[in-house]
């Protein structure tokens, strides 16, 4: 049975409430299209839109600026400092995976700036940007500048979250898991925040505070700018060791969550049943 509420303590500017609860067979659509148009990145009035091989930016009237190729298919955008990185999945299954590369081009007319590698990125203001990847003992974080020129690395990968600096929800996919919520800080240094139970939670969510929902194995967690957490919500039993069986989703509307976990009984491989939660999420006690 799910608990929820407010935490107790760092982090604890929350609580959920359980709205409504439902479970039935089937299998939920963790990694939904994008829809075919919608754009990967949007600065300024433009947009930065990706198709099979190419990578194309248009002005606020829809007409095409540029067209830069790639050997890929673009995934996601990120736009600063007068350029755009992207990251890409490869046409053909790899050793990498679906691992295509990653581009960092000239936002004015599509110029390749320098070709990097990553699954997945961000950005900071000034031209800074983040590339991971994790896999056959990597397992790092490079920066780089806007040149593409290498400045900084650490050991942590997972899902970004940029605001004043960068967090990352750790997705080391190993059991047991060492993964954490951390901080990283100039000279490779990361601060090791909060322990996870699952090692590959699913993309937080982030709230207006700079607040980190995380679906921790069943748990609903929030953590601070500070690396304090609280447990929101206990809505499913999780044993560790299972983890790989339970897959999850976290999205917000307004001032409510939709919670998805899909599970694979261990009794019968490849089916799966889905448990949905609709979660009321409103500002709880004040943090000094």
């Amino acid at each position: 049975m799910a608990r929820s509420g407010a935490g107790s303590g760092a982090g604890a500017g929350w609580r959920v409430s359980v709205v409504k609860y439902r479970r039935r067979a089937g299998r939920p659509a963790y990694d939904e299209t994008r829809p075919a148009g919608q754009p990967l990145a949007r600065r300024d009035g433009l947009s930065v839109l990706g198709a099979a091989g190419e990578v194309r930016c248009t002005d606020p009237s829809g007409r095409t600026l540029w067209t830069a190729a790639c050997a890929g298919i673009p995934n996601a955008a990120h736009i600063c400092g007068g350029r755009v990185l992207v990251t890409t999945d490869s046409f053909d299954y790899t050793p990498w995976g679906h691992l295509g590369p990653a581009l960092l081009l000239d936002l004015a007319d599509g110029a390749l700036v320098s070709g990097l590698r990553g699954a997945s990125g961000t950005v900071l203001r000034g031209g800074r940007f983040f590339l991971g990847l994790e896999g056959y003992d990597v397992f790092d974080t490079w920066e780089h500048d806007r040149d593409g020129t290498l400045v900084d690395s650490w050991r942590s990968y997972g899902h970004y979250v940029a605001g004043t600096g960068i967090r990352v929800v750790e997705t080391d996919r190993s059991l047991p898991t060492r993964s954490r919520v951390v901080r990283l800080l100039p000279g490779g240094t990361v601060e090791r925040g909060p322990s996870l139970t699952d090692p590959l939670c699913p993309e937080p969510l982030v709230l207006a505070d700079g607040t980190i929902l995380v679906l921790d194995a069943g748990v609903l967690r929030a953590v601070d700018r500070r690396l304090g957490d609280a447990v929101l919500a206990e809505l499913l039993s999780v044993p560790p060791e299972m983890a790989w069986r339970y897959r999850g989703r976290l999205r917000r509307t307004g001032d409510q969550l939709t919670v998805t976990v899909g599970e694979e009984p261990e009794d019968r491989p490849g089916r799966h049943v889905v448990h949905t939660w609709t979660l009321a999420l409103r500002p709880g006690p004040t943090i000094v």
